[in-house]
């Protein structure tokens, strides 16, 4: 992808922005997403490691050197252990806050002080970077639809494809066969990876499956 800089939990909270909507960003709040994207990066780090399928941090001393990363280490490392899925959510709208403020800091977000009824002050997130949140848009669904050659991608590439399908950010019907070769993608290069990815994946389906239902 051309936007490198973009973490893979910033590039969900962006992909949760669709700018053509006919209310863009009213349905951008989505943390869950974002939490499976920074659990995947800190199993990829090598910070967080899978023990009988709880999320366990490798190191109680190290640091990813960034400020959302950090923050979800350090909130696992203080809380009893959990499965991964149990991360996906758990407290997940600390990460989100942290990524969509990380966001505004780098002038991919606008944040804009607001009164409801006048009188309670709010803030309210409105996209800046329009064209590179749609050129990031593109790009994901283009890997969905299996365009590019899977053993072309970037690791960090394919786990962003598969948890925006699962959190079906996109509206892209992507067959499940694409889903499992991006899957084994994302963990390629590192042991274990796969099965957190497809962990946390199954747990990002489930919540929007929840948030669905009547």
């Amino acid at each position: 992808m051309s936007n490198g800089p973009l973490t893979p939990p910033a590039r969900l909270c962006l992909l949760a922005w669709d700018a053509r909507g006919p209310a863009a960003g009213a349905t951008a709040h989505r943390p869950g997403p974002v939490r499976a994207a920074a659990l995947v990066e800190l199993a990829r780090r090598g910070l967080l490691t899978d023990e009988d399928g709880i999320a366990t941090p490798v190191d109680l001393d190290a640091s990813a050197g960034d400020a959302v990363l950090d923050g979800l280490l350090e909130l696992v490392r203080e809380s009893r252990p959990h499965p991964w899925r149990t991360w996906v959510t758990l407290r997940a709208r600390v990460t989100f806050d942290a990524v969509r403020e990380q966001l505004v800091a780098e002038g991919f977000l606008r944040a804009e002080k607001r009164r409801v009824l006048g009188v309670f002050p709010t803030v309210e997130y409105a996209l800046e970077r329009v064209a590179v949140v749609e050129a990031l848009r593109e790009e994901t669904r283009q890997i969905l639809r299996g365009t590019p050659p899977v053993a072309g991608l970037r690791e960090r590439d394919a786990t962003v494809a598969v948890l925006a399908a699962a959190a079906d950010l996109l509206g892209e019907n992507t067959p499940d066969r694409r889903v499992g070769q991006l899957t084994e993608r994302a963990g390629a290069s590192t042991p274990g990876l796969g099965a957190i990815v497809r962990e946390v994946s199954a747990a990002v389906a489930a919540g929007r499956a929840v948030a669905a239902s009547p």
